[in-house]
């Protein structure tokens, strides 16, 4: 049974995690054997659980101590659970406590391309998107309009910041990711023909005067697709775009030239997922 700790002293070694250690210094905390990172909320805490992610301890406002949370606690015996009322948590942590819960968990193992893309027939590709909120929020579009994994390039934020999960909603945990990284990392040219090489077309998300539009017959027909979108401001690399079996675009009104890439995300899934 897990034990029930008040916070009467926010030196204890034990919350380090929650209120004093950065993004990047909970991502290296077991180097070279991974690290932890931050689940927020009950719904997110539960769909990293069903994924099989390991809990550490819990921070948790009193009043989740029953109710859903309470449930999930059932599930996670002999791990910490610090509480205290939520303006204790917000001085602790630096932040206020929307959802009044946190689970520090283990990270998972990053899996291969491959393995990733093995059964896969519509991929999203992230060419150095950084924003955590954008990650979140392509990820959250990518489980909802059927991309069956997300790819990205190793400048990418990481899927797992704190932030990034909590925007996902927990999606993060539900579409198979990894990194392009190791013999595929020389992005855009080795990275690409890795794609090519497991069956897919590729398509960039951009703007050219050779670009198709998004509901191109011959770009929906296609058996295996990778969607590629490119970072925040200046969009994909001359050279992604230049190696691309597509070039396309999302016809625009109004003198819009282009949308956030979360949003194009959104537009693109919803139109080539269509089989």
């Amino acid at each position: 049974m897990s034990e029930i700790r008040e916070i009467n002293d926010f030196n204890l070694p034990e919350l380090d995690i929650y209120a004093r250690l950065s993004e990047s210094q909970l991502f290296h905390y077991y180097e070279p054997n991974g690290g932890i990172f931050i689940a927020e909320s009950p719904n997110v805490i539960e769909r990293a659980l069903d994924a099989g992610c390991e809990p550490l301890s819990f921070l948790l406002e009193r009043k989740h101590l029953t109710g859903k949370m309470g449930l999930l606690i059932e599930r996670c015996s002999d791990i910490p659970v610090f509480t205290a009322e939520s303006d204790v948590l917000s001085r602790l942590t630096g932040f206020p406590m929307t959802r009044g819960a946190l689970c520090a968990m283990k990270r998972p193992k990053l899996r291969g391309i491959e393995e990733v893309c093995a059964q896969a027939s519509r991929i999203a590709v992230l060419e150095n998107v950084v924003n955590p909120t954008n990650i979140g929020a392509i990820f959250r579009s990518a489980a909802a309009l059927n991309m069956d994994a997300v790819l990205l390039t190793p400048a990418c934020s990481d899927p797992l910041y704190r932030r990034s999960v909590r925007v996902s909603m927990g999606t993060v945990f539900q579409i198979p990711w990894t990194y392009i990284k190791g013999a595929d990392a020389d992005w855009p040219q080795s990275g690409i023909q890795c794609l090519k090489d497991m069956g897919f077309k590729t398509a960039a998300m951009a703007l050219s005067d050779q670009s198709v539009r998004i509901d191109n017959p011959d770009l929906m027909a296609e058996e295996k697709l990778a969607i590629i979108l490119g970072t925040e401001g200046d969009g994909l690399s001359a050279d992604t775009i230049a190696d691309c079996d597509y070039t396309v675009r999302i016809p625009m009104a109004h003198g819009v030239d282009s949308l956030n890439v979360a949003a194009a995300s959104a537009v693109a899934f919803w139109q080539l997922a269509k089989r």
